[in-house]
């Protein structure tokens, strides 16, 4: 059906611009159309006196003259047929190129990509500029309570090593840790970041309330992934019942977002705590993956 619609519009284009270039064709239309309205203006007027004696002669009349018209498009076919092949093989030419090309392997329309736009000059600054370190690790059994097994089963046996994601991705959710704290007064804390294929697939078999991605469909296998909450008076703060928290994730998704980041918080089942970052190839590396 897409495709359908694409040749439409190119068949059209394609007769637009030919009437541009070609004059001859311009002239050719305007005199066919101002013939068929005086044709058809005269036969009303004729139909418009003599209905009654005309009625019975009018199929035949319509007959001869389309005959005539079928005759006058093939005398003009027979003198233009090599400008009208011509034109067309000229403007169908990089579209079929196109087509062959895209057709030649798997390929992806860089515009269609999700990918920090490398314009971003926050985004850019930030890879060129300063080097933030990571904060220090927090006390293991504060990821053991009950409250945070409640909300984040088997969050103690997550990974926490910063070295273990993407490094541009650090400093990009490092730097979104700083704005939390200096802007809004919030204490970030790393929950997760890189996840095993093994252990995405132990939480995808826990139902989609966990995760819906299976083993190399998140961000998180490719270190591009992390799930984050809130540290306050030695405790996490997860759940979104609490207003403080519920308003710290909002602030996080502005920031995380700004910084050219996708927010959880805006998909259809919300991971308010979850960030990623869409880094060119890993759209491509995921669907390989999926048909390993």
């Amino acid at each position: 059906m897409q495709t359908g619609w694409v040749f439409g519009a190119f068949m059209l284009a394609s007769g637009v611009l030919a009437l541009l270039v070609f004059p001859h064709w311009r002239q050719v239309l305007a005199l066919s159309w101002q013939r068929w309205w005086q044709r058809g203006r005269a036969q009303s007027q004729r139909a418009g006196r003599h209905l009654g004696a005309q009625a019975r002669h009018a199929p035949i009349r319509l007959w001869h003259q389309t005959g005539a018209g079928v005759q006058g498009a093939h005398r003009w076919w027979g003198r233009r047929w090599t400008w009208v092949l011509g034109g067309g093989t000229l403007l169908s030419l990089p579209v079929l190129l196109t087509l062959s090309w895209s057709l030649w392997g798997t390929r992806t329309l860089e515009g269609f990509d999700d990918r920090i736009d490398p314009l971003n000059p926050q985004v850019a600054h930030l890879l060129q500029g300063e080097h933030l370190v990571p904060p220090p690790p927090l006390p293991p059994e504060v990821f053991h309570t009950a409250e945070v097994e409640v909300v984040r089963p088997l969050l103690a046996s997550a990974d926490r090593r910063w070295e273990q994601m993407d490094p541009a991705f650090v400093q990009l959710l490092l730097r979104a840790f700083k704005i939390m704290k200096e802007e809004h007064g919030y204490d970030m804390a790393l929950l997760e970041g890189w996840r095993s294929p093994e252990r995405q697939t132990l939480l995808a078999a826990k139902g989609g309330h966990v995760t819906n991605a299976s083993a190399w469909q998140s961000y998180h296998q490719w270190g591009l992934g992390a799930d984050c909450a809130f540290y306050r008076d030695g405790k996490l703060v997860i759940s979104e019942k609490d207003p403080w928290a519920m308003r710290g994730y909002q602030l996080y998704g502005e920031v995380a977002e700004r910084l050219g980041l996708t927010w959880g918080g805006r998909w259809q089942m919300m991971d308010l705590g979850h960030v990623e970052w869409r880094k060119p190839g890993v759209r491509e590396a995921m669907r390989a993956a999926r048909y390993r």
